[in-house]
Formats: C-alpha cells, sequence, structure tokens
C-alpha cells in the first residue's frame, strides 16, 4: 500500500506528456494496480502506486492553461494527445505563468492557434515566486517538460529545483543530470536527479538500441542504420526548427551508439525527427532501417515500422522516475540515480545496455525498500 502522504509532485510544462501522467494517475486505481496489470513495469515501487502520486504546482506560459485547474488544462489545445481517462475531478491547483524564456520557437506562429502554442499575457512569475510555490506546495519533485531545444528553460527549473530542494526529472534532451556541473551542485545538496531525456515504454530509441545490442551479441556486423520519425503533436511541430534539435539529435544517437559493438561513422548513423504531419496528432510513426553483415560476410537488411501515441508511451516510464526520486528522498540519497537514469532516460552521464540498467535500477529499489522496512519496523 502506497504512504498516506503520497507523493507531491510539480510540473513545467502542462502539454500532451503531462496529460497522460494526469490521465493515468488516476487510471490507475488502487483496484487495477494487481500484479498483472498492463502498461506498469511496476506496479508498486517503495509501497507507492501511480494513484498515490498527486500533483501539487503547475507552470505553463499558454493563455488557455494558465489560471485554469491543471485537470482542466491537460484537455486544452493545442493538447491532442488520446484521452483514456476522462473522468478526473478539478485538483483546485491552479496553473500558473511560468517563464517563457526560450520555450516558444519564432516559427510557431506560423500555425494556426489550435496547432501551436498561444502566449498568455500573465506576468511572468520570478525564480524566487517559483522557488516559493515548490516550497509552499511541499512538491517531494519537479517534472521538466519544456519543449525540445529550450536550454535555457531547462536550465531554469533546474535551478529552481536545487534551491527549493525537491527532486528533478528532465524528461528532454538538455543535459543537466549528464553535466558534471549540474550532477555536482544535485549531489552537493543531496537532491536526486534522474535524466537525461526520457526513453519511451517500447518506443523508437528503445526498439533501436535492442536490434543494435541484439546484431552485436548475434555476431552481426552492423553497417549503417537510420531511423526516421513522424508525428502530428506540437512536439513535431516545434522540432520543425532545425537550431533546436542538436541536443535531441545528439541524445537519440547516443542512446544507439552505446550499444553497437563497434561505433558507426556519423554518415553510417542518421537518427532524429524527420517531419511534422499534422493529421498524425499524438501518433508517432517510427521507421528503421538497419543493413548488416551475417556469417561469411553474407549481407543482410531489416526494416521495421512502429505505430505507437506518444505520450502514453513515456507516462509509465515517468511514473517510475516519479516513485525512484521519492525513495531516493526518503533514503537521503543525492545526485544523479545512475540506475534510474540508464534505463529511464537516453542521454543518462553513464550508458549502459538496458539489461545491466534494470538490473541497476531494480537494485537501487529493493535497496530503498528494505531500508524504508526496516525504519518501520
Amino acid at each position: 500500500m502506497g504512504s498516506k502522504s503520497g507523493i507531491r509532485i510539480a510540473i513545467a510544462g502542462i502539454g500532451n506528456c503531462a496529460s497522460s501522467l494526469i490521465q493515468g494517475i488516476h487510471y490507475y486505481t488502487p483496484e487495477r494496480c494487481h500484479e498483472d496489470v498492463t502498461g506498469l513495469m511496476h506496479t508498486t515501487i517503495g509501497g507507492y502506486r501511480p494513484c498515490d502520486i498527486a500533483v501539487v504546482a503547475a507552470f505553463d506560459v499558454d493563455t488557455r492553461k494558465v489560471g485554469q485547474d491543471v485537470h482542466r488544462a491537460i484537455f486544452a489545445k493545442p493538447n491532442c494527445t488520446m484521452v483514456f481517462q476522462a473522468d478526473i475531478p478539478d485538483s483546485g491547483v491552479i496553473v500558473q505563468m511560468g517563464q517563457v524564456l526560450d520555450g516558444i520557437s519564432a516559427h510557431m506562429a506560423d500555425y494556426a492557434e489550435d496547432r501551436t502554442f498561444v502566449q498568455a499575457d500573465a506576468r511572468e512569475l520570478s525564480k524566487d515566486e517559483i522557488v516559493a510555490e515548490l516550497r509552499k506546495s511541499r512538491a517531494d519533485v519537479l517534472l521538466n517538460y519544456m519543449p525540445v531545444g529550450s536550454e535555457q528553460a531547462a536550465r531554469f527549473y533546474a535551478e529552481c529545483a536545487l534551491e527549493a530542494g525537491v527532486g528533478f526529472i528532465n524528461n528532454m534532451p538538455v543535459f543537466i543530470a549528464s553535466d558534471p556541473d549540474f550532477a555536482a551542485r544535485f549531489a552537493a545538496r543531496n537532491i536526486p536527479i534522474i535524466g537525461d531525456d526520457i526513453k519511451s515504454q517500447l518506443g523508437a530509441t528503445i526498439t533501436h538500441r535492442v536490434l543494435t545490442d541484439l546484431f552485436a551479441k548475434r555476431g552481426v556486423k552492423l553497417q549503417r542504420t537510420y531511423q526516421l520519425n513522424t508525428g502530428g503533436n506540437t512536439d513535431f511541430l516545434n522540432m520543425k526548427n532545425q537550431d533546436r534539435l542538436a541536443s535531441k539529435k545528439k541524445s537519440k544517437t547516443e542512446a544507439v551508439q552505446a550499444v553497437a559493438k563497434t561505433r558507426l561513422d556519423n554518415e553510417n548513423i542518421h537518427i532524429g525527427p524527420s517531419d511534422y504531419v499534422p493529421w498524425q496528432n499524438d501518433n508517432k510513426i517510427c521507421f528503421i532501417r538497419m543493413e548488416g553483415l551475417l556469417f561469411g560476410d553474407v549481407p543482410m537488411d531489416l526494416e521495421l515500422r512502429l505505430s505507437v501515441q506518444d505520450s502514453p508511451n513515456s507516462a509509465g516510464v515517468v511514473i517510475d522516475m516519479i516513485r525512484c526520486c521519492k525513495i531516493a528522498l526518503e533514503n537521503g540519497v543525492g545526485g544523479v540515480l545512475t540506475g534510474p537514469s540508464a534505463y529511464f532516460c537516453k542521454h543518462p552521464p553513464v550508458q549502459y545496455t538496458d539489461d545491466i540498467a534494470h538490473e541497476m535500477t531494480d537494485g537501487f529499489i529493493a535497496a530503498c525498500t528494505a531500508v524504508k522496512a526496516a525504519a518501520a519496523e
């Protein structure tokens, strides 16, 4: 059973991913949280179920979300993810105006309002005000859901977490946990951080990694590969600005290179968002091609098409990240959570194969749970 106090989270960026996360918190009721429940990698972590998580603070910059109850804001445009849990009562938590910084790409103004951000005219909260809100709400963890390429905004919210003393989960590809300076500062404050760039439950990158690892283990020489992704949500629209893609492409490419038997030359590997197709909405379609040599240098190739709802595909992973952060806080563990970062993220400070990262994460959970159980006796 979960703790009576539960897990209190703050969210920066109330987009599709936040919508799927909050829907999931309410979908996975105590009755649904049995051992063979669909969609969860861990039914409980440290005694916490998904339904033990509650949003206590939220920040955004869109006029259709700022000033709204967070449970209403998750269904506002331009969000377009699948609704699988519509019956969600108001939370009493109002979305507040965050800092814009570089969170909105200039090219978004060229698209219809229902497809893109509409900046609110509310006053932006200062760093001190956001830190004060995190403290007042008694948040345990702050989730960063800024758009890809929002370097300043991601670092701003990481600074807020450090100052407020709350755990930080970096779901996007700005390098915070994998930045030695930030990692050292979180360690010095004994604040847990997981990052960077979430690896979806069964998404393009994890599938590409598993196949690349399979090639290596089966003695197949991988010669060249690509991963092409299309989607119609705001994330894909945002990524039409190539200037915002440098860290995203690096994160996704390194996730695959890290498990290859021999690193591929840059000209032989291409991984990254490819195009924005409006009618796809939150449906992400991935095309992977891999070419290699089998026994006797006989050539082979593999082609795969994967279609997923992008935001729900990440929500279950985030729920595990939140719970790992919480048990780290309970056990006084700060700094980068190495195992969870490697298992849940594309660009952790240290890359491990997924089977090793899985073992490390389960070991971390078991160790923290054992300490908690011993303390309760």
